[in-house]
């Protein structure tokens, strides 16, 4: 079996290990991969993974190999999915990508903006010098001493 990954650049800045892939099969992974370059490059695939790399009906009918397309973002946008479907391909996506993370920064940033702990940050650098007293929430105050 052979895997083709035609944009690796990201997922994986190069800390990630590959070895799962590997031991499935032949796997490759380009960094980046131009349109011009899709076919020639996943010829062989029966298994491609991509990103933001388009898959249209005109690259999915040059691919009479492939068999499933990986798309490790959590829309479909990058793939034909109608294409696809009448070839039989199995089409996946990563729906739970970043859900934990997402929900952090909503939570971080539901706390700013009610603690309005961006303002010490903001006055200090549009104010100058001084020394001001911050009433952070309810409850804390934090004094800052700036320099002019």
């Amino acid at each position: 079996m052979k895997i083709v990954e035609l944009d690796g650049y990201a997922a994986n800045p190069g800390d990630l290990s590959y070895s799962a892939f590997e031991e499935l099969g032949e796997f490759v992974v380009y960094p980046r991969t131009a349109p011009d370059e899709v076919v020639e490059r996943a010829k062989d695939a029966d298994i491609i993974l991509v990103n933001k790399v388009i898959i249209d009906e005109n690259v999915i009918n040059s691919l009479p190999k492939l068999k499933y397309i990986g798309v490790m973002a959590t829309g479909y946008n990058v793939v034909d999915l109608e294409a696809a479907s009448r070839r039989g391909i199995v089409v996946t996506n990563i729906p739970a990508y970043s859900t934990a993370s997402v929900a952090q920064m909503t939570f971080a940033l539901i706390l700013s903006i009610t603690n309005r702990t961006t303002t010490p940050q903001r006055t200090v650098t549009d104010v100058g010098a001084t020394i001001r007293t911050f009433a952070i929430g309810t409850r804390l105050c934090m004094s800052l001493w700036v320099r002019r």
